[in-house]
């Protein structure tokens, strides 16, 4: 049994992560800005702000592993958030790491640093090219983690393809809803694209394996059995049978129209989500796979599947539910994309 922090603990990984270190047998505590409700009796909270470099140093005394989850996500939209918690903020959690002697730290990552690859498989040497802010930053994320690597650190970086799984929401509540109201789902161009998941508990348990092996290393984490886009749309309307149909639409105008709504502030995409909905993107799992024992159990279709019956199960104390202070727990508002899901 070790002593283990979790940054981001109250947030929709964080918590998934925490139990899954609870059942190992870890004495936890979630530091975050937020309280979850159904945070566990057994289970510390720290109340502190990763971008408080005074809070965040004392809340490791005592600690042997962290695992640091706090990131501004692309649902956000503002860039200077975005360097401050996912630079700053992660500066001063592998500081205080460093300062305190801990074990280990295992910092979630994102697949956002590779931009639109020109090739696939993405591996973990593939050099990353970030093409908006997010990316960027969680791209100086990782450089600040090789350099506290370099002053004698032990950190793995995990890079987590787009996660899913029950309970997960975000821009998925959007989809969703389209699907639960019979509307037609739109892909960019044929929806030929490839484009990979991983679901929560897979991506958890790849970090609670990376905390048990010692020695720097990067791990690019997705599902094992996956499609194009079109195809995994196809089955969740298939599974929903309420007449939701997957529909064409032109790449160009539409990425365009994506990007200019956003900007905007007419519609809750990111720019990550207008660049890389009609674009594939894949990794190699083969490194975690050999040097983890990692094997993610569920498919594309059987995450995403997963996550709509979680939504129509709990959809109206969704809708209703103001409190709920994550951007992957909650709805969103639609926006001019309300207009939109009648036009497909």
């Amino acid at each position: 049994m070790a002593r283990v922090l979790i940054t981001g603990g109250s947030g929709y990984f964080g918590s998934l992560l925490l139990r899954k270190l609870i059942d190992r047998g870890h004495e936890c505590t979630v530091l975050d800005i937020n309280d979850a409700g159904d945070r566990p009796k057994s289970v510390d909270f720290i109340q502190a702000d990763i971008r408080d470099d005074d809070a965040v140093k004392p809340s490791m005394r005592d600690q042997e592993f962290i695992f640091h989850n706090v990131a501004q996500v692309p649902l956000a939209k503002d860039h200077n958030l975005f360097d401050s918690v996912n630079r700053i903020g992660t500066e001063n959690i592998l500081a205080g790491a460093l300062e305190n002697k801990i074990k280990k730290v295992i910092y979630t990552s994102s697949s956002a640093i590779f931009g639109i690859p020109k090739k696939n498989p993405v591996t973990e040497d593939t050099i990353p090219f970030p093409m908006e802010a997010y990316g960027h930053t969680k791209l100086n994320g990782e450089l600040c983690c090789k350099k506290y690597i370099d002053q004698g650190l032990d950190v793995t970086i995990i890079r987590p393809r787009t996660i899913l799984g029950h309970g997960r929401l975000g821009i998925f509540q959007i989809l969703f809803e389209w699907v639960y109201s019979g509307f037609n789902i739109p892909v960019l161009g044929n929806g030929d694209n490839f484009y990979q998941f991983v679901h929560a508990e897979d991506l958890a348990e790849a970090c609670a394996l990376a905390s048990e092996r010692s020695g720097p290393e990067i791990y690019n984490c997705g599902a094992a059995k996956f499609g194009t886009m079109r195809q995994v749309l196809e089955s969740l309307c298939e599974h929903a049978g309420t007449g939701s149909r997957v529909r064409s639409i032109p790449m160009l105008p539409a990425v365009i129209a994506m990007r200019a709504s956003s900007a905007l502030r007419l519609s809750p995409l990111g720019s990550y989500h207008s660049l890389m909905y009609g674009q594939s993107m894949y990794f190699d799992i083969d490194l975690a796979r050999r040097n983890l024992d990692w094997n993610p159990r569920f498919s594309n279709e059987q995450m995403l599947i997963e996550s709509y019956e979680y939504y129509i199960n709990n959809r109206q104390e969704i809708l209703n539910d103001e409190t709920l202070t994550s951007h992957h727990k909650s709805a969103l508002n639609q926006g001019i994309l309300k207009i939109f899901d009648h036009c497909i």
